[in-house]
């Protein structure tokens, strides 16, 4: 997948064998942006870039120039045969390889990433699948972000060799090989990232890391319910925490709401606040949160208050159509309301209004708990 301008695509020079990899160190928690900057460079260039991960020490590539990962194999010493997954600096960036939109995927990255875990999924030219990671570390995470093109990114030695948990233990065999090495200290964890197979009929562990499959099985397999507003200050409110409230001796279950208008994130309006208060459920330390295609693909059942919220909804990611409802419809006065289903915002109306809403949002709540 080609990123940017085939005319501003050129083949880094490499170094000869001779001469030393240029080694940049750089604090792991403030990395300096001007040597990410430059680094980044060498890779949009067709150069080749160790750099630290939270798990081993990686060599960074564009996987879109030819030269580049003919290099990269060639240094590896990899079969052909053998592919090279890639690193992604957000996680709204994994639809971008892939077509797959299965709910239990991104439970899975939305709880794992940033962090040790790769996932392999199919790409949109049928038959071929890509391994995918968004790294925890910082110094990755921006030299990803800055490079400006898909990073292929396998670990820095030699392919059958152990990977390297240090700058030092990888330039032992790829000095003078690679054009720059970013000494970003110690890694994390000094194990391979987990490799979760996601065109299996269940997602399967088939390289054990940090992740290991009895986690995956235990965020994949519960139902995430998803409430939406406009602002997630009052009606989305009242939603989550009065549905938390009723499964709340349930561990199969996350529940989660978002606002389709959130740009700063607040707390819930003092009148929400006040109105679940009477129901003994504190929701004084909610904070908004904006929706995201990455909530609305993890979640199984997403429910709005307006036919104007799921219309927004389908908009930003039509493939979770079937999985959209409106709150109400699930109320005891749904069939003789089938004309008014909104749920009427409460916002700087008296606290009646409030009080009513809350109202209404509970007689569906109390349905929806025996349906899931």
């Amino acid at each position: 997948m080609n990123l940017r301008k085939s005319s501003e695509r050129k083949f880094y020079k490499p170094r000869c064998d001779f001469l030393k990899t240029e080694i940049i160190k750089l604090d792991p928690k403030y990395p300096e942006a001007d040597k990410i900057a430059r680094c980044a460079k060498v890779i949009r260039q067709g150069g080749l870039v160790i750099f630290p991960t939270e798990t081993v020490y990686g060599i960074a590539a564009d996987y879109n120039n030819e030269k580049a990962m003919a290099r990269l194999r060639e240094v590896k010493k990899r079969p052909d045969d053998k592919l090279f997954s890639v690193h992604i600096s957000q996680k709204g960036l994994l639809s971008n390889y892939t077509p797959y939109h299965e709910t239990k995927l991104f439970k899975l990255v939305d709880e794992c990433w940033p962090g040790p875990l790769t996932v392999i999924v199919p790409t949109h030219e049928k038959g071929n699948t890509i391994g995918i990671r968004m790294p925890h570390n910082v110094i990755a995470l921006y030299l990803v972000q800055e490079s400006q093109c898909t990073v292929a990114a396998p670990s820095a030695n030699i392919s059958g060799d152990p990977a390297p948990s240090t700058c030092e233990e990888a330039l032992k065999t790829l000095d003078g090989k690679v054009d720059i090495a970013i000494d970003g200290g110690e890694a994390k964890f000094g194990l391979a990232s987990s490799v979760v197979d996601f065109t299996q009929d269940q997602p399967a562990v088939v390289r054990e890391g940090v992740v290991k499959q009895e986690e995956v099985d235990s965020i994949t397999n519960k139902k995430n319910i998803l409430f939406v507003c406009t602002g997630n200050s009052c009606r989305s409110v009242m939603a989550e925490y009065y549905f938390k409230y009723l499964v709340q001796e349930r561990d199969d279950v996350n529940v989660y709401s978002a606002g389709t208008s959130v740009f700063i994130r607040s707390s819930a309006s003092s009148e929400t606040v006040t109105v679940l208060k009477r129901e003994d459920i504190d929701a004084s330390m909610h904070r908004s949160q904006p929706l995201t295609s990455v909530l609305l693909k993890k979640s199984d059942l997403i429910l709005v208050m307006t036919r104007n919220h799921r219309q927004q909804v389908i908009e930003r990611v039509p493939e979770v159509e079937q999985r959209v409802y409106l709150l109400r419809e699930f109320g005891q006065d749904a069939v003789s309301m089938v004309s008014s289903l909104d749920i009427p915002d409460p916002m700087g109306k008296p606290a009646e209004a409030y009080e009513e809403g809350l109202f209404i949002i509970k007689g569906a709540l109390n349905k929806l708990t025996n349906l899931i």
